[in-house]
């Protein structure tokens, strides 16, 4: 079965958890965005359907460079007068914002953790082979919803050397690996990018709630 994935994504931005008007970015995808981006690809809904899943992520080639853009944001205020209307022509101004472009990830995936009866390592792998036999909908994006992905295939040796990211509790990345849609409180894990000989398993996220 295919456990080492190639996935292209000429344009995007990982929202810094502590950004407010001018959005700073991730400089790699965080492990939370990878689950949501495996989960959107095999067409899942439900969040906790595959926790406990192990990923893996690397980076392939140098690191992505970093745009700085101005563009329109909306800024949502909320009070019974308005009721959830929001006009643009009040509500929208122009802010800064980060982007990474030519991002190239190596994507590994372990369900053995899982309780699913089919894993998510499985519903990947027929995904990427024969993309005919699952339903999804939407684009397919890596972050924010604009940021829609060349595609996902095999990794091929040529495409690259690849550095993983090792979980490391002295690392200087710090990124999140879980996020609660209700509380948008999230769990976080320190890391180190590394040219590994042999895979190892400090390269693995654990996939998890918050406790």
């Amino acid at each position: 079965m295919i456990n080492l994935f190639y996935l292209d994504c000429p344009c995007t931005n990982f929202p810094r958890s502590f950004a407010r008007d001018y959005k700073e970015t991730y400089l790699y995808p965080p492990p939370s965005t990878v689950y949501g981006f495996l989960l959107s690809l095999v067409g899942e809904e439900n969040l906790t359907a595959h926790l406990g899943v192990k990923i893996a992520i690397g980076l392939i080639g140098d690191p992505p460079p970093i745009s700085r853009i101005v563009r329109k944001q909306r800024h949502h205020k909320f009070s019974k007068q308005r009721l959830g209307s929001y006009p643009s022509s009040k509500f929208s101004k122009p802010n800064h914002q980060e982007l990474l472009t030519d991002l190239k990830v190596a994507l590994k995936v372990d369900s053995s953790g899982e309780k699913s009866k089919i894993t998510l390592a499985d519903r990947v792998a027929i995904a990427v082979s024969t993309p005919e036999e699952i339903t999804r909908f939407g684009g397919l994006s890596l972050g924010e919803s604009w940021a829609m992905v060349n595609g996902i295939r095999p990794y091929r040796p040529e495409d690259g050397d690849i550095r993983w990211l090792m979980k490391d509790n002295r690392g200087l990345i710090g990124l999140p690996v879980w996020i609660d849609r209700k509380t948008t409180q999230g769990t976080f894990q320190r890391f180190t990018l590394e040219k590994m000989q042999e895979f190892r398993d400090a390269a693995w996220i654990t996939i998890k709630a918050n406790h």
